[in-house]
């Protein structure tokens, strides 16, 4: 997400990091450069507008330390006006019902089913809670079967009533969550292909009946602008409490992001990342910023990790690495708990510097991990806990195990051992980086 904007604005700034001092003719080369980047990444010009007068005025008018670089000040105005740009601070759902009510309104396409899977899932994993789907979309071919298969997937209820009034449909649901002891309810609505009369009409009516607490638009974030009329025509009909952004994995300009805040005054509350059902992140503008200006993401990275990593088991994987025990099944382990974190591309990305070091462009060929972990799997529990025993015998038998070659074994064997005294020379305090 935001590869094209990320790379423009982090080149504009790379260069007035070597000026000596910030002057009117220098900024205005830099604001031309990154007035050129947001308009293509498809930013409203009235955005675009008002944020480059401001970053231009505000680096002007800052008076510079002698212990802070020019361009380091630079940077950092530009950052906080990001930050403000894409909302100021991260804005959290109102979950102080008993049920909360979870309402998700949009457009057809927009990935609004899914999306509600995902959501259900994300406050289940967050917050230790137990959701409820409702199927409010009677009128699209297999809309329900597709939430109960969503359902089905996650081993989250759905409440169903077929093709009945949706208004009905929804205060009914509101009464059994009650009865059954449910923390949420997240409403799936009917979509249009566009914003209608009869579509704001029937979501007005739910609306009404059972108040809820989120009115939640799904929209797809490679609409480019048109995206920010489909805000505002729901925002004035049913005054939205906030936007999911989808499929933003898959829009490297990332324009509507930047412009929804601004121009509607709806915060974005979470984003789509990737299709799997944990592909929803909270969206947090601070860090979202720090990510476009390669700058990393360090705490959303722990917090995935903290999500699925077993804590006692990656201590004792941490005093096995110290003590040189560490063993192939230990490898196999932790390679199952990383796959967990998501594509690795992803999560490289989160860490500073990434873009310097190239890493922003690495390919991690999914089946090479899979490669790996067919053989560790085709070794016996002895060979894994002690892999020096792995001979010629052995290998040839692991490779035809696991349908690879033996030179993949003895590739996998190799790697292993660089990476045990690696591990060593590091406990030791004697490692050097290679560069």
């Amino acid at each position: 997400m935001f590869e094209s904007l990320g790379d423009r604005l982090q080149n504009a700034l790379h260069k007035i990091k070597g000026y000596g001092k910030i002057t009117e003719d220098n900024i205005s080369d830099m604001m031309r450069e990154i007035r050129l980047a947001l308009l293509e990444a498809d930013v409203n010009y009235q955005v675009v507008k008002e944020f480059t007068n401001t970053v231009k005025e505000k680096a002007l008018g800052e008076e510079v330390q002698k212990s802070i670089k020019p361009g380091d000040l630079f940077v950092k105005i530009v950052k906080d006006e990001l930050t403000e740009l894409l909302g100021g601070e991260s804005a959290p759902l109102n979950m102080t019902g008993n049920p909360a009510i979870l309402m998700l309104v949009g457009l057809q396409g927009s990935g609004k089913t899914t999306t509600i899977g995902k959501l259900a899932n994300f406050l289940r994993k967050k917050h230790s809670r137990k959701p409820l789907l409702v199927a409010c979309d009677v009128y699209r071919p297999a809309a329900i079967d597709q939430l109960k298969q969503l359902g089905k997937q996650l081993g989250i209820e759905v409440y169903e009533e077929g093709k009945k009034d949706p208004v009905e449909i929804s205060k009914n649901a509101i009464s059994y969550a009650k009865e059954n002891g449910y923390d949420y309810v997240l409403i799936d609505t009917a979509g249009r292909l566009h914003i209608d009369e009869e579509l704001m009409e029937e979501l007005q009516n739910i609306n009404k009946e059972v108040h809820p607490h989120e009115i939640l638009l799904v929209i797809d974030s490679m609409m480019g602008q048109d995206a920010i009329n489909v805000i505002q025509g729901f925002h004035n009909s049913l005054n939205l409490t906030g936007v999911i952004l989808t499929k933003l994995d898959g829009d490297t300009r990332g324009g509507v992001a930047l412009s929804v805040r601004h121009l509607t005054n709806v915060p974005i509350k979470f984003i789509g990342v990737s299709e799997k059902l944990d592909g929803l992140e909270n969206f947090d503008p601070e860090r979202m910023a720090g990510r476009i200006l390669g700058m990393g993401d360090i705490i959303s990275l722990v917090e995935k990790a903290t999500e699925v990593i077993d804590e006692k088991e990656a201590m004792n994987t941490a005093k096995k690495m110290q003590s040189g025990k560490f063993d192939l099944e230990d490898f196999l382990k932790q390679m199952k708990q990383i796959k967990k974190l998501g594509p690795l591309e992803n999560l490289i990305k989160m860490l500073p510097g990434a873009k310097k070091m190239g890493l922003t462009n690495v390919n991690i060929d999914p089946k090479q991990l899979a490669h790996v972990e067919a053989i560790i799997l085709s070794m016996t529990p002895k060979e894994r806990r002690n892999p020096d025993i792995i001979k010629a015998s052995r290998k040839t038998r692991i490779a035809k195990g696991c349908g690879l070659s033996v030179q993949e074994v003895n590739k996998l064997l190799m790697q292993f051992e660089q990476m045990k005294k690696m591990m060593k020379q590091m406990s030791n305090g004697n490692f050097k980086m290679p560069f």
